[in-house]
């Protein structure tokens, strides 16, 4: 039966990897020489993932970025927006650096790129998969036109903890709906073809169970059967993971009072060995250094306990760069946990095209054409319409009649920043109307 399940896991996953268009082989063959080259030093820095000054999501720590590439410290980056930025850094790279490894750009790109759709929690209230496919596809448009080439979504953490703030950016509360979600959020993404210059590594986030922290209060401890888990929360995960998805992001709260960062379980015998996934796993925001405050030990322990659970990629904290050459030497990792993982991110690399242009991505004439186009808005506009949710109607108060004085009230009411919703990093607010300008316009002259 055990030999029959890996069968069909490994069956799984070259159909998936033969639908995005990757000869298997020839990968291993490719990332097989340039590891042969690499030094120690050069693997641990394809692990670490920096953020750039552009969009800030958290507390930045990273030191100087581009010295970290010259020097082949860093794998990819996050939330710098401009095919000009992108350039600049992806030639230092190729460039500059020994052996020239390109790096992998990401982004937030959580519910469109410049042109805004419903957040994800208001998505789900239409079902429907085909809209919500494709404002995935246009997402990906948009953000690849503009040097985007992996964005850290779908978010499918289950939620039924009301005090739990992040619930707008996932699917509400049913595993049945959050999985068609995922499904449909990454084929939208990443197509059958990631090398197509106009699709994106999509990352399932957050593995697992983040939806779910004692009294609502985020990165806390996550107590929950077994039993629980594999039939209310981890389905969404599931259908991420078969439906082909590049990469999983970890979450910062503790399972089995062990963070899902640092816990073996739930990546490599969940994800890996039971759903057969293939792909690289990032941490969140500082997620590795996080795991001091839940009593895990000092930056260096950390670091090896995350490694050994199956994590592939350091975002922000620079525990592996920082501490894994001396956890090498002490004896707390191994050279094929360190390989493994260089290996997983630099096959994300071979399968989007990377190696064969590092530029592909990177085309000023798409980023011209291609974002925030009247096609585009049209699409967000009509989903939108489905998303609208209407509880009651007293009095047939909607639709607004068109005598009599309306009082707009509230903080939303007349300020543009806050119009493209949570997570909406690569707007542009300046193109949006408030809804006070919005209502006196559909309402100039009818009064």
């Amino acid at each position: 039966m055990k030999r029959l399940l890996t069968l069909c896991i490994m069956h799984c996953a070259l159909c998936i990897a033969m639908a995005q268009g990757v000869d298997h082989a020839q990968m291993n063959r490719f990332v097989d020489n340039l590891m042969a080259q690499m030094t120690l030093q050069e693997k641990i820095g394809q692990l670490n993932l920096p953020v750039t000054g552009d969009i800030i999501t958290g507390t930045a720590v990273s030191g100087n970025v581009v010295d970290q590439i010259k020097s082949g410290k860093v794998g990819g980056l996050f939330n710098m927006k401009g095919v000009k930025s992108i350039r600049q850094l992806q030639e230092v790279a190729v460039k500059q650096s020994r052996l020239g490894i390109p790096l992998i750009f990401g982004m937030d790109v959580i519910h469109g790129y410049e042109t805004v759709f419903p957040i994800p929690f208001a998505l789900s209230m239409s079902w429907d998969m085909d809209a919500i496919r494709n404002s995935a596809r246009i997402a990906a448009v948009e953000a690849t036109a503009d040097g985007i080439c992996w964005t850290f979504s779908p978010m499918v953490d289950v939620c039924r903890e009301p005090r739990w703030g992040r619930m707008s950016e996932g699917n509400g509360e049913d595993p049945f709906l959050g999985a068609a979600i995922c499904r449909a959020m990454i084929e939208g993404y990443q197509g059958t073809d990631l090398t197509d210059r106009a699709t994106m590594m999509s990352c399932v986030k957050h593995f697992a169970l983040y939806g779910a922290p004692e009294a609502g209060r985020d990165y806390n401890t996550v107590d929950m059967s077994r039993v629980r888990m594999f039939n209310e929360y981890f389905p969404p995960y599931q259908a991420g993971a078969e439906a082909g998805a590049g990469s999983f992001m970890t979450s910062f709260n503790t399972i089995d009072y062990i963070p899902a960062t640092g816990n073996r379980w739930l990546m490599t015998e969940v994800l890996r060995d039971r759903w057969g996934f293939d792909g690289f796993v990032v941490t969140d925001y500082t997620a590795i250094s996080e795991m001091i405050n839940h009593g895990m030990g000092d930056l260096q322990q950390v670091s090896a306990l995350a490694l050994n659970a199956g994590t592939d990629m350091d975002m922000v904290a620079e525990g592996f760069l920082g501490t894994l050459e001396q956890s090498l030497s002490e004896g707390k990792v191994t050279m094929e946990a360190i390989d493994q993982a260089c290996r997983r991110i630099l096959e994300a690399k071979y399968k989007l095209g990377l190696f064969d242009d590092p530029y592909r991505y990177l085309d000023d004439k798409r980023a011209k054409k291609e974002i925030f186009t009247a096609e585009h808005r049209a699409a967000a506009r009509k989903l939108a319409t489905e998303t609208f949710v209407l509880l009651q109607n007293n009095d047939n108060v909607l639709p607004l009649k068109r005598t009599g004085k309306i009082a707009l009230v509230g903080p939303l009411a007349n300020t543009r920043a806050n119009m493209p919703g949570t997570w909406s990093v690569a707007a542009t607010s300046d193109r949006y109307s408030t809804l006070l300008e919005a209502m006196q316009r559909a309402t100039k002259g009818k009064a």
